[in-house]
Parts: structure tokens; C-alpha cells; sequence
């Protein structure tokens, strides 16, 4: 059986090579990331282990704070949903045949700012992208006619277009803009956001590599970003 002292030294080396990682992360302190990028360094520590040990040691993970823009739908007559058409089904078929669109905030100094993007779910690419200071239905708007801009010589039609039951995907004019690009729109169950998972998971990855504290207006967010 293993000492007391000894189980105290593989604590404290432990908690090293997570404090190390925090650190390299900017603080962001996911223990699911952490335990990722202990297996890329070849050190393989349990899960439950990095998270207990966070918490004994007040490394804390961080909760994200809820997407806003939820916050502002309203349940009215002329906002309604459709099917899910995607269900999960994220199989190779080729590009433009299957796109994924959602908007995430971003911290920018004293205020949030807000990205909306188009992304290819099948090759992973961001096809098109618009940053705003507010959640008007022209961030929407300015991202579609970007991707019709981008693909004109490409055929969208019959492209499912995903996203969630938010504000902007239920307006009578985003539907209006999807005929127009003749895709198929599809939407996620409420509180069932399975199927939007590359986006959230793209959404992770920017906000933990992006540094644009030293950006000095939104134009410079948006070149950074």
C-alpha cells in the first residue's frame, strides 16, 4: 500500500501539470479540456480526478454565461419552427449540402459584441461571417447575403440551412432569405441543441485562441477574429 507522503507527492505533481495547462489555456479552466491536453503531452489522468482535484484546489471551471440573444425570443404568431431535418446526421455527402448557423457573444472591452456564422457541418469550413454590437436581424441578414456573395456560381438549392429556435431563425424575413438562397431550413428541438454541436464546439475553440485585447474598434475584432 502506498504511503501517505507518497500519495501527497503524486497530489502535488498532479496538480502541477494542471496548473501548468491552466495557465497555458489563459485560466480557462475546463477540466474536460485540461484532461484533453494532458493526453496530448502522453499523461493519461482520469477525468474525475482533474476535476476533483480542481476543486479541492479552487481551480474552479469557469460557467459560461447564457447566449443573450435566447433571452429575447418571444412567443408570437408570426415566429414559428420548423422540423429538424438534419437529426444528427452528419455524414459525408459532399460541401454546401449540409450548413450549420448560430451567433455566439464575445466580450470586446467594456461591452459584448456578436458573431454570427455560416458553417459547412461536412468539411468544417466557416463559408461566412458577421460581427455586430447588437442582435438586430441585420447580423442575420449581412451573413446569408455573404454566403450568397461567396457562392453565387455554386448551386445552394436543396442545402439544409440548421440552427436553433432563436429569435432571428424564426422571423418571417429570415425565411424570406433561405427561399431566396433556396436552401431547406431545418431547426433543433427546443432545449435539445445535440445536433448543434460542431458549431458550439468551433465556438469553444475561437473564444479560448483569440486575443483581441488590444484592438481598439469592432472592424479590428472582426480582422482578428
Amino acid at each position: 500500500m502506498l504511503s501517505c507522503k507518497t500519495k501527497n507527492e503524486r497530489e502535488k505533481n498532479d496538480l502541477e501539470l494542471i496548473k501548468e495547462i491552466s495557465l497555458k489555456s489563459k485560466q480557462k479552466n475546463w477540466y474536460r479540456m485540461i484532461t484533453m491536453m494532458l493526453k496530448l503531452k502522453w499523461i493519461t489522468m482520469n477525468h474525475k480526478k482533474v476535476l476533483r482535484l480542481m476543486n479541492k484546489y479552487n481551480l474552479l471551471a469557469k460557467i459560461r454565461r447564457k447566449n443573450p440573444y435566447k433571452q429575447i425570443m418571444k412567443a408570437n404568431q408570426e415566429h414559428i419552427t420548423t422540423e429538424n431535418k438534419l437529426n444528427r446526421e452528419f455524414s459525408w455527402i459532399g460541401p454546401l449540402k449540409k450548413l450549420w448557423t448560430d451567433i455566439t457573444y464575445i466580450r470586446f472591452k467594456w461591452k459584448w459584441i456578436y458573431l454570427s456564422i455560416i458553417k459547412d457541418i461536412i468539411t468544417a469550413e466557416i463559408l461566412a461571417s458577421k460581427i455586430s454590437d447588437n442582435l438586430s436581424l441585420w447580423i442575420v441578414h449581412e451573413t446569408l447575403r455573404k454566403l450568397k456573395e461567396r457562392y453565387a456560381d455554386w448551386k445552394l438549392n436543396e442545402a439544409l440551412l440548421h440552427s436553433d429556435q432563436w429569435f432571428h431563425c424564426t422571423h418571417p424575413s429570415f425565411w424570406i432569405c433561405i427561399k431566396e438562397l433556396g436552401c431547406i431550413q431545418s431547426m433543433s428541438r427546443k432545449w435539445n441543441c445535440i445536433d448543434n454541436s460542431p458549431t458550439e464546439s468551433f465556438f469553444w475553440h475561437l473564444k479560448d485562441e483569440i486575443d483581441i485585447s488590444d484592438c481598439n474598434n469592432i472592424q479590428e475584432v472582426e480582422k482578428n477574429i
